[in-house]
């Protein structure tokens, strides 16, 4: 998936929220897909945020309620198959949302991240408060109250946690899909199962989180065909052929 608008470094327009919400929609529907990338074209931004002009058009519906406004990201579209975010460039305001939103993201070595909500005189929350829950809160908080004058290189999100990889700009859509392609390779319905247990236990204490899961564990060792196949293709040293729906 890739976001494109160069000529306004890839920033996110109304009309782009609603294609970005079809395309999870089929992405979730269709059973060929196991994996989606999410980058940005050109090699100057990955996202710059919301396109300004549709900030400040007041003609705009909006509603408030946060479910009818927001499914552009695969968090927020619940979708329950993986996804990487591959950062090429700038990544800005809310262009955070898909690296909070996606389940890792690899870098560009060019890469920055910026939040410069308050510095344009907007609320910096969503995308700020799901990355506070995956990376470290002061490293989020100095960088939502320095806005625009707070730049994270790609090494420094690397160190953050906020990326897992840093690569060289020229690889960094090849590699994203070798991991695309490692992943597909495992068994479709362990991931979706880990998925949702290890996102759900963003939402709750750890113990609260480990009883939920365990269940989800022991009804799949027990009852689904994948997790007899995978043992039986190690030990026969051959790929695995997985149940997929």
């Amino acid at each position: 998936m890739t976001l494109d608008r160069v000529e306004r470094m890839n920033a996110i327009s109304p009309d782009m929220l609603g294609e970005l919400a079809q395309v999870w929609d089929q992405f979730e529907r269709e059973g060929s897909l196991r994996v989606a990338v999410v980058t940005g074209a050109g090699r100057k931004a990955f996202c710059s945020g919301a396109d300004v002009s549709s900030v400040a058009d007041k003609s705009r519906a909006r509603t408030g309620v946060f479910e009818r406004e927001n499914s552009f990201t695969p968090l927020q579209a619940k979708v329950t198959k993986p996804t990487i975010c591959a950062v090429n460039g700038v990544c800005a305001g809310g262009g955070l949302h898909f690296v909070a939103d996606t389940d890792f993201t690899i870098a560009a070595d060019s890469a920055t991240f910026v939040d410069p909500h308050v510095s344009v005189g907007q609320v910096s929350a969503i995308e700020t408060m799901v990355l506070a829950r995956r990376i470290p809160h002061q490293a989020v908080m100095r960088m939502m109250l320095l806005g625009r004058a707070e730049r994270l290189s790609a090494q420094r999100a690397l160190e953050l946690g906020m990326v897992t990889e840093v690569v060289p700009a020229n690889r960094l859509r090849e590699r994203a899909l070798e991991l695309a392609a490692v992943i597909a390779s495992n068994s479709p319905d362990a991931i979706a199962a880990s998925r949702a247990c290890i996102w759900d236990a963003l939402e709750r204490p750890l113990h609260d989180a480990i009883r939920l899961a365990w269940p989800v564990l022991r009804a799949h060792g027990d009852n689904h065909p994948d997790a007899q196949e995978g043992p039986k293709a190690f030990f026969e040293k051959r790929p695995a052929n997985w149940t997929v729906e």
